[in-house]
């Protein structure tokens, strides 16, 4: 299944206002102590930190419903899993957590679930604020009634749980829908390949490409070949060199007696100033873009298998360190897993193949491109040059395919498993007059510029067809009597 959050503006007066703030400081002090006690005493039992907190905090808060105590302690549990993990792996220097902000959890016994998911058109909620229940409307939009659309269609469904949150000043009801993943006839075969700053993209059109074949008799069929600018390298460029002047600028004020500095990086003042450039949220957005735009029909897509940690790959072998940083900085499995998500919420398939020299081998000839004075264009032993992330991307179309192991990577197998001393031998279990006899039907069928790739192409037995050859308005059964006759 597959999991989507939507998050709608609740329309909230002055008195539910001070409500909902009421509410939501109760909650933070139970999940506040709750973890503090959990990471002293190493105890991350939600059963047992429930027996310990739950009646004292029914006592000191009378009129928070109970089953905001009960998701209070089970939210402090997986924060203080969270932190004692990172503090086993030495990236946590403090005590216990701090606890800033929470999101209200409303489960399916505190909020009015089984009435929304029946609606048609659900427009207000109802819950339980410190000891009495009030109804809050809510502001839906566009994107919300997509997914209704589809709780009403019954490919996807609404989770029980129900997250109220504050965002500046500003408080959100967030939904969370399980879409079934959709299953469509693909229309298109599409092939891409990330870089530092493009995604070379090859699709092949499987519609038109068969009327083309058939009514141009074409053998190939040509891909379209098209670039998807991301800059993840410009990105990281700049803002390298925007976090290397906020460093130099926050220096002075961290200097030691000795002459030396505190690391910069370490302190509230450089995260709280980084956390404003809002690099990762610019990252994201390129990767939703890119996703959306390979996924818009049903397709099946093709790419690399790039392994746990393919930049660690890529870099090594290069010295620049600018280089170093742009393809530590690409996210490359990111961009593959938003990619595989939203396939399987359009319907299309994603294909892992083997990265093995995919932009080393022309596409056209199967044999290894040479290098040139462009890192992008190289060229072919046969006569014209190739563009490195093109041959990519037409490479692992051609994996898909049943001979792609004899095509793709024929000259390095023969390489690596000692070929040539079994050249020239004939396979003792089928015969040679059997393998003579193939050879020579599949060389006289292959397709040309006059016979296109079908299974058959009769004559015109139509006599108005035999008009137009020099037939005259003779017709067939004519020419049959006078071939008697003589």
């Amino acid at each position: 299944m597959l999991c989507r959050s939507v998050a709608v503006e609740l329309e909230v007066a002055k008195e539910l206002n001070k409500l909902l703030y009421s509410v939501e400081s109760a909650y933070l002090n139970i999940v506040r102590e709750v973890v503090e006690y959990a990471v002293t005493n190493n105890v991350t039992s939600a059963t047992q930190l429930q027996g310990l907190f739950y009646s004292r905090y029914r006592l000191e808060y009378p009129g928070l419903h109970s089953h905001l105590i009960i998701q209070a302690i089970r939210q402090a549990v997986q924060i203080a899993k969270s932190f004692m993990e990172r503090k086993k792996r030495g990236l946590a220097s403090k005590p216990y957590p701090e606890v800033k902000a929470v999101s209200i959890r409303f489960d399916e016994t505190a909020w009015n679930y089984k009435e929304f998911a029946k609606s048609v058109a659900p427009v207000r909620l109802s819950l339980p604020l410190l000891g009495e229940r009030r109804e809050v409307w809510l502001r839906l939009h566009k994107r919300f009634w997509q997914y209704w659309w589809r709780v009403l269609n019954g490919e996807a469904r609404l989770a029980s749980t129900l997250i109220i949150k504050r965002r500046m000043n500003k408080w959100y009801a967030i939904f969370i829908f399980k879409l079934k993943p959709r299953e469509e006839e693909p229309k298109s075969v599409i092939a891409f390949d990330i870089n530092e700053n493009t995604v070379a993209v090859g699709r092949i059109d499987i519609e038109t490409t068969v009327g083309k074949v058939v009514g141009w008799n074409r053998r190939y069929a040509t891909p379209q070949l098209y670039e998807i600018r991301t800059d993840f390298g410009r990105l990281a460029r700049r803002y390298e060199k925007i976090r290397n002047a906020i460093i130099e600028r926050l220096k002075p004020h961290f200097a030691l007696p000795s002459g030396n500095y505190v690391n910069v990086t370490n302190t509230r003042e450089y995260r709280k100033r980084v956390r404003m450039l809002r690099e990762g949220r610019r990252k994201d957005g390129r990767i939703k873009h890119v996703a959306n735009e390979l996924t818009k029909t049903p397709a099946i897509i093709v790419t690399e298998d790039l392994g746990e940690k393919p930049q660690e790959s890529m870099i090594d072998g290069i010295e620049k360190n600018e280089l170093r940083h742009c393809i530590k900085q690409t996210p490359f499995k990111a961009l593959v897993r938003a990619v595989e998500d939203k396939a399987l919420e359009r319907g299309s398939k994603l294909f892992h193949v083997s990265a093995y020299r995919n932009s080393r081998i022309c596409p056209v000839h199967f044999v290894r491109l040479r290098e040139t004075n462009d890192w992008h264009i190289l060229y072919c032993p046969l006569g014209h040059y190739v563009h490195r992330d093109y041959a990519s991307v037409m490479n692992m179309a051609w994996k898909l395919t049943p001979e792609s192991w004899t095509k793709c990577v024929w000259w390095g197998l023969r390489k690596r498993m000692d070929w040539r001393e079994h050249e020239g031998k004939s396979n003792t279990t089928i015969p040679y007059t059997i393998v003579q006899y193939l050879h020579a039907m599949l060389k006289t069928f292959t397709a040309s510029e006059q016979w296109p790739a079908m299974l058959a192409r009769a004559k015109p037995m139509n006599h108005h067809r035999i008009q137009n050859e020099g037939g005259g308005e003779e017709t067939s059964h004519t020419l049959l009597r006078q071939g008697g006759g003589q």
